[in-house]
This record gives structure tokens, C-alpha cells and sequence, in this order.
């Protein structure tokens, strides 16, 4: 049986209805929070600072929240844990998805790369059905096919003057699908602390390796955006490891499409950004496939029986 099958039968027993509902909550507040935080990256990347400085960053506020939290009992666990090799495989994957996507941030609208990057929930629905075992309805692959061409829409077939950031924002999705797929692996076997601290700390030794070569002094109003991506990303983090332990990844991942109404009016707010007709077109299929994952795993919630007293 691959990892994170028992688990996520065992978790349906138990509870449910509340088990996935739960999930389902913590999993659209933490998209939410991406959402902001996201738009801080955009905010630091256009005033010239290397993603390789905002991810070091990021990463190094973070990992003082998980101390501050853990202290010496989360430190070691971590050393301790018998499945290092995943989470440090994990942990190269999300590197590498961070700096395609911040490197794209700097040259699409936050609306045109969040609809882009949305192949990746897509993308963990379908490989759900054969890594971890998931059963994907017919309605939920039709979902899937919907948002999929939601994506090729917003792409902008034939216009080649942003190709390079939307195949980097493309390719950032295929590696958060592929870290998603990760996290609901072992989300089970290790505290949500232990998963942040082992990511945060390879990026710190990673990113931490080029900053001789990219470190930029920040301003002050720099670097308290830098801080709050931190602040932002370890609770949205946090929500998503809590939402996938709870419920599964092919119906958490869709959910990632409420962040897109939070793209929509933050490029607004902040850069007037007003997105062209592909992205409004490909935003709303995205938004309809999410809406029928979603809807149908309530029907299935509501009309499942509990066998027995949530814990």
C-alpha cells in the first residue's frame, strides 16, 4: 500500500464530515493568505531585488518562527525524523518552483501569473489517481479538463513577447504539483513543524550559498516587506500541511482557484493592472472547475453516514 493511502481512508472513518470540511477550511484561508503573500513578492522582485535574496529571506523569517515555536524539541525531531530523504527531496522541489515563479512575478500582472500557475492543482488532481491511490470521479475529471483549458486560454496562444515568464510560471506549477504530492505522502508521518523547519532551513543553506553574489542592502520599507513574506508564508504554510492532512489532495489542490479572486483584486489595487480577455476567460473556467470539485465533495460530506464519533 503506497504512503498516504491508509492514512487517508483511516482519516474518512474517523470523521467523515469533519475531517475534509476542516481541511477544506484551513486549505482556502491558507490560499487566501498566498494570495497577499504573493503580491508582497511581486511588490519586492520589481524593486530590483534577486529571487534568490527573497526567497533567502523568506526562508530565514520562517525558520525563526519554527524555533521560536519548537524550540529544541522541533529541532530534534527534525534530525531525528526516518524520513529526511523525503523531506529533503520535497524541500529541492519547492526551492526550485519558488525561483521560477518569483523570476516570472517580475514580468506578468499578478492576475495573468496566478491564472498560469493554476495548471498545478490540475495537475495534482490527475497525479493523485496514481500516486496516492485517489479515486477521481467523472465529475471531477470533467472539472479538471475544464480548468485545464482555463489555463491554455490564459497562456496566450501565439503571443511569443512573454513566452519566457509564462514557460518559468508553467514550470513552477509542475513542481508545486509534484511537492503537493509530497506533502500529502508524508503529511501524516511528521508534525507540520518538523516539514516547515527541514524546507526553511535547505533554503536558508541553499539560497544562503549565492548571497555573496546577490545580497542587495534592503530599505527599510524593503525589508519589512521582506519580513512580513515571511510571516505570511509560515501561516499559509502552516493552514496547507494542517488542510492536507485532513483531506485529499485531489480535492484540497482545486481549492488553491479562490486565490484567484484575491490575484484579480490585489493587481488591481496595488498596480491598476487590468488583465486582458484570455485571462478573464481562462480565470472564470478555472474558477467553474474549482467550483464543481468543490460542491461535490459537500454533496459526498453531507450524504456520507458517520461511522463513528469525530475525535
Amino acid at each position: 500500500m503506497p504512503e498516504g493511502a491508509s492514512p487517508e481512508r483511516s482519516g474518512r472513518s474517523a470523521a467523515p464530515t469533519g475531517a475534509v470540511l476542516t481541511g477544506i477550511a484551513c486549505a482556502i484561508a491558507s490560499f487566501a493568505v498566498f494570495a497577499l503573500h504573493d503580491a508582497a513578492i511581486k511588490w519586492v522582485v520589481m524593486a530590483d531585488y534577486s529571487p534568490w535574496q527573497v526567497l533567502f529571506s523568506r526562508s530565514l523569517v520562517i525558520l525563526a518562527i519554527c524555533l521560536a515555536i519548537g524550540r529544541k524539541r522541533v529541532v530534534i525531531q527534525t534530525l531525528r525524523s526516518p524520513i529526511r530523504n523525503a523531506l529533503l527531496a520535497r524541500s529541492i522541489g519547492l526551492l526550485l518552483a519558488w525561483l521560477c515563479f518569483y523570476t516570472a512575478a517580475g514580468k506578468l500582472q499578478l492576475a495573468e501569473l496566478m491564472t498560469i500557475y493554476f495548471a498545478s492543482p490540475l495537475l495534482v488532481a490527475v497525479l493523485a489517481v496514481p500516486l496516492l491511490r485517489e479515486t477521481v470521479t467523472r465529475l471531477r475529471w470533467i472539472s479538471i479538463l475544464i480548468g485545464f483549458g482555463g489555463v491554455l486560454i490564459a497562456c496566450r496562444p501565439g503571443d511569443l513577447s512573454h513566452a519566457g515568464a509564462i514557460g518559468l510560471a508553467l514550470l513552477a506549477a509542475v513542481l508545486w504539483a509534484g511537492s503537493m504530492i509530497l506533502i500529502r505522502q508524508i503529511a501524516t508521518k511528521e508534525p507540520t513543524l518538523v516539514q516547515m523547519l527541514t524546507s526553511c532551513f535547505s533554503f536558508v543553506l541553499m539560497t544562503g550559498a549565492v548571497m555573496p553574489f546577490k545580497w542587495v542592502t534592503p530599505g527599510f520599507m524593503d525589508l519589512t516587506f521582506m519580513i512580513g513574506i515571511g510571516v505570511l508564508g509560515s501561516l499559509a504554510q502552516y493552514l496547507l500541511i494542517e488542510g492536507i492532512r485532513r483531506a485529499p489532495a485531489s480535492v484540497v489542490s482545486p481549492l488553491e482557484f479562490t486565490a484567484l479572486v484575491w490575484s484579480f483584486v490585489l493587481g488591481y489595487w496595488i498596480w491598476s493592472d487590468m488583465p486582458g480577455l484570455n485571462v478573464f476567460a481562462g480565470a472564470v473556467l478555472i474558477l467553474v472547475s474549482g467550483a464543481f470539485i468543490v460542491l461535490e465533495e459537500w454533496r459526498r460530506a453531507r450524504a456520507m453516514p458517520a461511522e463513528a464519533p469525530a475525535e
